[in-house]
């Protein structure tokens, strides 16, 4: 029963979400383009740079004059008529005359054109301002597709890491069975107790609920993979030995940071504007100059005898509001802070990316050093396990040595599969941190 009951857990292991003969096969770079097209946070970056676009356009549109058409029609109740006398030398008589004053109806119609603005010229500052959020939002696009990309890379890594732990889950098993096979043998001989066949069941059980436990994390990374890239759900991963040039000297990455990253540029520009935006609130103080031209047209039925059929005029207006309670000397000295605040921000990020590197590339230091290690341990592992079983079957191990090889053996398999998995993800975090990883992925390694 436990014998076909291991070889159902191999199959398993081996079937478990094979996919069918339509289902593609993705490498990482694969995904990372899949992710990038189906994203929604690099559609929402997208559409803040958008936006950061439109409002340039308003900014344009404040310095072109505003142009309005206007018309209107009355139609009155009655015409009414004011009598005129002139009054003649005697002896003439004095001549009465009725003078139209509400004609039957009347329209006029005209076009306007005003433009207003600042002696400062702070519109000016405002299309500045308008065009250096744009570039924010660009940097800040980078910096979101740059964050996705490492989050595909570790989501990428959680399922081979769970696939790997299932297939050595599916190995213990395996190992337990034959195990046990071979104690209820000796059992039978009198060889061992019955004690060591409860302790051979008793690491079985375990082992198989480790196998249970691995299923459903790797349906879960799957899971978690498949909601990150939008890619089909019996999807394939291709396991690529991906070859990462040498990593540079620690000093020569913190300045590739401060060149490269692009969230560290973004906050860079929000201090400029931030400037800027002080200038802005400065030119409040200057007084603004109103310019307007207007052609008017005016008709009557009947026309009285002071319509004026067509006229154009134009004119300048100077408006100084000399006090406001306060409001613009608020609206500057709130500019100012802001502007501390940006530049506070600014230096507080770059110590945080400073220390976000430094433990990137410890890491990386870390897991390239061990994994060596970790690799040769599990040669030993494997080794002492072979010969500790071949020994158990001679009579000349107990089955504690058996369970302690077994032990170390399956260590050491989990070990080396998380090291070589964290080395490959080590690379692109420290590639993350140098502001390197987007040009790295769109060169294609």
């Amino acid at each position: 029963m436990l014998k076909a009951w291991s070889w159902l857990m191999l199959f398993a292991a081996v079937l478990m979400f094979a996919p069918s003969g339509l289902a593609e096969e993705y490498s990482l770079p694969n995904l990372y383009r899949e992710a990038v097209k189906n994203s929604e946070k690099i559609k929402f970056a997208e559409e803040n740079l958008y936006i950061a676009k439109m409002v340039k356009a308003k900014a344009w549109a404040v310095l072109f004059p505003k142009v309005t058409a206007y018309g209107s029609y009355s139609r009155y109740s009655e015409e009414k008529y004011r009598t005129s006398v002139t009054t003649l030398p005697a002896p003439l008589p004095n001549i009465t005359s009725n003078v139209l004053i509400q004609p039957s109806e009347s329209g006029n119609w005209g076009v306007r054109a005003d433009e207003s603005f600042s002696l400062s010229i702070r519109e000016l500052e405002a299309l500045k301002i308008a065009g250096q959020l744009i570039t924010k939002s660009e940097f800040d696009l980078d910096t979101t597709k740059s964050d996705f990309l490492l989050a595909v890379a570790s989501s990428y890594y959680d399922v081979l890491k769970a696939k790997k732990a299932l297939e050595i889950a599916a190995a213990n098993v395996q190992r337990l069975t034959q195990y046990r096979y071979f104690v209820e043998k000796r059992l039978k001989v009198g060889e061992v107790t019955r004690t060591a066949l409860l302790r051979a069941d008793g690491e079985l059980s375990g082992a198989q609920a480790d196998y249970i436990r691995s299923v459903n994390m790797l349906k879960m990374a799957r899971a978690a993979l498949v909601r990150m890239t939008g890619v089909e759900d019996n999807f394939r991963l291709k396991a690529e030995d991906i070859q990462f040039p040498e990593v540079d000297p620690f000093e020569n990455l913190r300045q590739t940071a401060l060149n490269d990253r692009t969230d560290l540029k973004s906050y860079d520009m929000q201090t400029q504007v931030a400037g800027r935006q002080v200038k802005y609130a400065r030119g409040a103080f200057w007084p603004s100059v109103g310019i307007f031209a207007i052609y008017n047209g005016a008709d009557q039925n009947p026309a009285t005898s002071t319509l004026n059929r067509e006229s154009m005029l134009a004119g300048v207006s100077l408006t100084f509001p000399f006090f406001e309670g306060g409001l613009r000397v608020a609206e500057l000295n709130e500019a100012r802070a802001k502007e501390r605040q940006a530049r506070l921000v600014y230096d507080d990020f770059k110590k945080s990316v400073d220390i976000e590197l430094r433990g990137a590339w410890l890491d990386l230091e870390t897991q390239k050093g061990t994994l060596k290690f970790l690799e040769d341990q599990l040669v030993f592992a494997q080794d002492n396990y072979n010969a500790v079983q071949r020994q158990y079957q001679n009579g000349l191990a107990t089955s504690l040595d058996v369970m302690d090889a077994n032990s170390l053996l399956l260590t050491s398999e989990r070990n080396a599969a998380e090291a070589l998995y964290n080395c490959q993800l080590a690379h692109l975090k420290v590639r993350k941190a140098s502001g390197t990883l987007l040009k790295f992925v769109r060169e294609g390694y």
